[in-house]
């Protein structure tokens, strides 16, 4: 059976129970059933979202505080016998403890990290889900990293996240425009890959507009990962606690080093800072700053790497001309 038939089912089955609960009173009945079904549809669409260790939390909670609340109303049941309020006492404790044990279950019960790395082992190493951004999808590098199979788990791609990738198609900015279908195709052949899990779900947070924090809290919800490329959400879903999985951090990675002596082409694309340099980029971006390369603007030369600057923005490769001798402090 489908969801939408279930759902069809169970309104139908709420809505006949009205009916019956009222005989007397036709339109009561349905009204009555009526609330029973869209609370009941509430309530699925709800745990639906929920991450399994905490429906498993909760429902523990829930057990546990309508026990004591039993137990608290059980005493006041017998305080007030003689009066009516003593079964008012027992329904309301065994309801607010039910409430409140499975709240906090719920909240407080994915704390306990020892226990539920025993419990829900399976469930994590098998389905390490990994929510991705517009920007990773547009990137490009995503899709080759996750055809060499080093990526476990899905790749879920929220429908927000789709909407917005279909916003910049749309745009009116031609770059925008050419970046979006850009972010369709890549999508599409992340699709076609045999080794990766790429999934489209229609998820949303209610109550939240902005894609970036919708994501950080769907992630945060769901015991999720956030693959992106944009440091803006990086930081924001560090400062959340959700572990962000950075594009250009992997790269990094794994790039190859350069050391001083090692040989390179660069393109010389215009004038230093410091008289007679030159400046260059590599493919990822890096500059390459080429001593007395500024008469060689507008042609690929030959340098060699004398030294290499890491700053907080990337990476800077200081080189000379090849054959030219290196200069003497």
């Amino acid at each position: 059976m489908t969801t939408g038939t279930i759902r069809i089912t169970v309104a139908l089955f709420a809505l006949g129970l009205g009916v019956l609960s009222q005989r007397g009173n036709l339109l009561v009945g349905v009204l009555l059933g009526a609330v029973a079904a869209a609370l009941a549809l509430c309530v699925e669409v709800i745990l639906r979202r929920a991450p399994m260790v905490r429906l498993v939390w909760g429902a523990a909670g829930a057990l546990l505080g309508s026990v004591m609340g039993g137990l608290l109303g059980g005493v006041l049941h017998v305080a007030f016998s003689g009066s009516s309020m003593g079964s008012t006492a027992l329904v309301l404790s065994l309801a607010l403890g039910g409430y409140v044990g499975g709240a906090l279950g719920a909240r407080r019960g994915p704390d306990v990290t020892g226990l539920n790395a025993m419990l829900f082992a399976g469930e994590r190493a098998g389905r390490s889900v990994k929510l991705v951004d517009t920007s990773a999808i547009i990137d490009g590098r995503l899709a080759d990293l996750a055809a060499t199979g080093f990526i476990e788990g899905p790749l879920v791609v929220p429908g927000f996240v789709l909407c917005e990738l279909q916003q910049i198609a749309d745009s009116g900015d031609p770059r925008k425009r050419t970046r979006g279908k850009r972010g369709f195709d890549i999508l599409q052949r992340m699709q076609r890959l045999p080794g990766a899990l790429v999934e489209v779900q229609e998820l949303d947070v209610p109550g939240i507009d902005d894609v970036d924090r919708k994501l950080v809290a769907l992630a945060r919800d769901r015991g999720a990962k956030v693959v992106t490329t944009d440091y803006n959400l990086n930081k924001l879903a560090e400062l959340s606690g959700v572990t962000v999985l950075n594009v250009n951090e992997v790269a990094n990675a794994v790039k190859s080093a350069l050391v001083a002596g090692e040989a390179m082409k660069v393109h010389v694309m215009r004038e230093g800072k410091e008289a007679g340099q030159g400046l260059g980029y590599l493919d990822d971006g890096t500059m390459v700053v080429i001593e007395h390369g500024k008469r060689w603007i507008g042609q690929t030369v030959d340098v060699v790497v004398t030294s290499v600057l890491q700053t907080p923005s990337g990476r800077i490769i200081f080189t000379r001309l090849r054959g030219e001798e290196p200069a003497r402090a």
